[in-house]
């Protein structure tokens, strides 16, 4: 045979020279100097940033503006932090990514869930009296689909980093430093329940939105009260555990001396304290996880309150995985101190219900951004080529609570309040500013730098009750006999008269047969008519408060979305006029009286609304060529700039 007359010597170049070829068809790896700078500043609005810097206030970003450029930045349908942030991650809609609003259901159950992670405890266990030894452990999911930018990124070598991206909990697998952002949850498996302890025999002991009121008493000048760490799976019934403090309050002066586990601190009157650790025995000798939190004590008498923030995961020992290396949140720990690590670490819900006040809810918000700019300041210096991309919360969930101190015309506008804090929200765009100084200043001829937002801002005066209105408009029908749980998602809802409900913040579904556990609505002719319906409908609404439209946009998520995941969203995504949003019961599936109302709640801004209407923001120093770009055009662009081949799955492309 042939083959036998090649001598090994030739064999053998024959065998390099294959395996060059092979290597040349693969990807090439990078090896460039270029970097690209990513700063992404959830909910900053472009008229208020056009506002602050014809001020003044925002030099760097005038700068950048004048000598690169500054244009919208269209945002996702519906324009929600956790949506828009997958069409920046995946280069796709939420058809491609699966991330349809803050709020998913289960249509076999009709029960409401969180969108962008799950965590699981183990399965299967061996039940021991009380106790349950598991078999196999438990996992944090990540549910958002596609591949994310970096992963793409790492294939072909190219260096990036990652801060507290959104919708990255679990962090993906990457070859780079990443810290885990909005998504991520606090030890009790929540978007964050704060505590609040007091002898107040009129606060309401309970549960409330995003926290817990628990009663105590103070004997002999003590408190002892318990930490609400995790659910203990290694018990039946998985009650939570539990960690014991004391409080020793000075008879005399408004100061009190804490105890918990190991550490022992003093605390005035209106004083927080540093971060502190706590480890939760869940089984003993063997099995514990540690949290670490924060102390507020609003008054030691004469009457006791005592707020202490959500248990966060313990970055030097994450109990879940935050970061990627694994021990990466741990050398973050070390160099810049302990920090949140819950996705959404400004306590609104504490302000809200009115645990935290103006002055201690900004005293909160304003560590948080401390820190943020603390592990930025760390961590920048270290970046010299390939990709840097770090995010900031603060401007979306201060802009959320703030609004009603810069907008005379909210129900909760308060002129006195207005007085005191309404500087506070320009204050926090500023820091940003301060942050892009920090950037342009180590700007070069190598440097793209690119700062945008995922969406605008707006007021949030009025709430529409979707859910009751498909009530009244005989969409929705109701059991005759008593609600047995109201705090149960449509609890008492006769699903076999019921042919749409709405869930989540923007989102209308059809109770579809084959679809829905108790579907009534034929797919095809019917459902589409019945979409037309309701959609001609809503647009037909008037507030008869003041004759506003409260819903300006009605999009089928059949011709909007692209993707495989384009039919397990909503059918209708509804979107709201500036003024308006989905009330808070309906977007838990629950039914208010009204089907208009004022929004009396601290959360007084918002963007949840018509995705035309609140824009985000795109500047860069080099000149951008599309007119109207979009959050999925920025993988495109982190491709180009890198000479990375764009995934066929994407749909934008690159600005430049």
């Amino acid at each position: 045979m042939p083959f036998r007359r090649i001598h090994k010597p030739c064999f053998f170049l024959l065998l390099c020279a294959a395996v060059a070829l092979l290597v040349s068809c693969q990807a090439r790896k990078w090896q460039g100097n270029h970097k690209l700078i990513i700063l992404g500043i959830d909910g900053m609005d472009p008229q208020l940033l056009k506002k602050f810097m014809a001020e003044g206030k925002m030099p760097n970003f005038a700068t950048l503006a004048q000598k690169g450029s500054f244009r919208l930045l269209t945002t996702s349908i519906p324009p929600q932090s956790p949506v828009a942030w997958s069409n920046l991650i995946t280069g796709m809609n939420a058809g491609g990514h699966g991330i349809f609003d803050f709020i998913h259901r289960d249509p076999h159950t009709l029960q409401p869930y969180f969108s962008a992670s799950r965590v699981e405890p183990p399965k299967h266990g061996i039940h021991l009296g009380s106790w349950v030894i598991p078999l196999g452990s438990g996992r944090a999911e990540q549910l958002r689909q596609g591949k994310a930018f970096w992963e793409i990124l790492d294939e072909h070598g190219v260096p990036n980093s990652i801060f507290r991206m959104p919708s990255n909990f679990p962090p993906v697998p990457s070859q780079g430093r990443t810290l885990a952002g909005m998504g991520t949850p606090d030890l009790r498996g929540s978007y964050g329940t704060f505590s609040f302890y007091t002898d107040d025999p009129m606060a309401g002991a309970g549960p409330v939105e995003g926290g817990q009121i628990i009663p105590v008493e103070v004997e002999d000048s003590q408190v002892k009260a318990k930490l609400i760490g995790p659910d203990n799976t290694f018990r039946k019934g998985s009650p939570p555990a539990l960690e014991p403090f004391t409080v020793s309050i000075d008879p005399q002066e408004a100061v009190a001396k804490f105890t918990v586990q190991d550490e022992k601190f003093v605390l005035r009157e209106g004083e927080w304290s540093d971060w502190v650790h706590i480890q939760f025995q869940l089984i003993p000798f063997i099995g514990n996880v540690k949290g670490i939190c924060r102390f507020y004590l609003k008054q030691a008498h004469p009457r006791f309150e005592l707020y202490v923030s959500p248990i966060n995961i313990d970055p030097a020992d994450p109990a879940l995985p935050i970061s990627t290396p694994k021990n990466y949140s741990r050398q973050l720990a070390e160099e810049a101190g302990e920090f949140y690590t819950q996705g959404i670490s400004e306590d609104t819900k504490a302000r809200s219900a009115g645990v935290l006040d103006d002055k201690q809810y900004l005293e909160q918000a304003r560590t948080v951004l401390a820190e943020h700019r603390k592990i930025f300041d760390l961590e920048f210096p270290k970046f010299h080529a390939g990709l840097f991309f770090f995010y900031f919360s603060s401007l979306d969930l201060n802009s959320h609570m703030l609004w009603r101190l810069i907008d005379p015309q909210h129900p909760e506008y308060d002129a006195s309040l207005a007085a005191d804090y309404g500087s506070a929200l320009p204050d926090f765009y500023q820091q940003i500013d301060q942050v892009l100084g920090e950037v342009l200043q180590r700007a070069d001829d190598r440097t793209t730098i690119l700062v945008l937002s995922d969406h605008g801002f707006a007021p949030y005066n009025r709430s529409f009750n979707l859910n009751t209105w498909l009530l009244r408009q005989g969409y929705i029908a109701l059991k005759n006999e008593p609600n047995p749980d109201p705090s149960q998602a449509f609890a008492n809802v006769d699903w076999s008269r019921t042919r749409a409900y709405g869930l989540g913040l923007n989102g209308l579904y059809l109770n579809l047969r084959g679809r829905e556990r108790e579907g009534i609505v034929e797919p095809g002719s019917q459902a589409d008519g019945l979409l037309k319906e309701i959609r001609e409908k809503l647009l037909d609404e008037r507030d008869a408060q003041n004759n506003q439209t409260p819903i300006t946009r009605v999009d089928r998520a059949s011709e909007i979305y692209q993707g495989p995941y384009a039919r397990q969203g909503p059918d209708l995504l509804v979107g709201y006029n500036r003024g308006y949003r989905a009330g808070w019961q309906t977007i838990l599936g629950n039914f208010p009286s009204e089907v208009f109302e004022d929004n009396t709640n601290p959360w007084s801004g918002d963007h949840c609304m018509d995705y035309t209407l609140v824009p985000g923001v795109l500047l860069s120093n080099r000149p951008i060529e599309a007119a109207n770009p979009a959050l999925t055009d920025i993988a495109p662009t982190i491709f180009a700039e890198f000479g990375i081949p764009q995934p066929g799955s994407m749909m934008g492309r690159s600005v430049f």
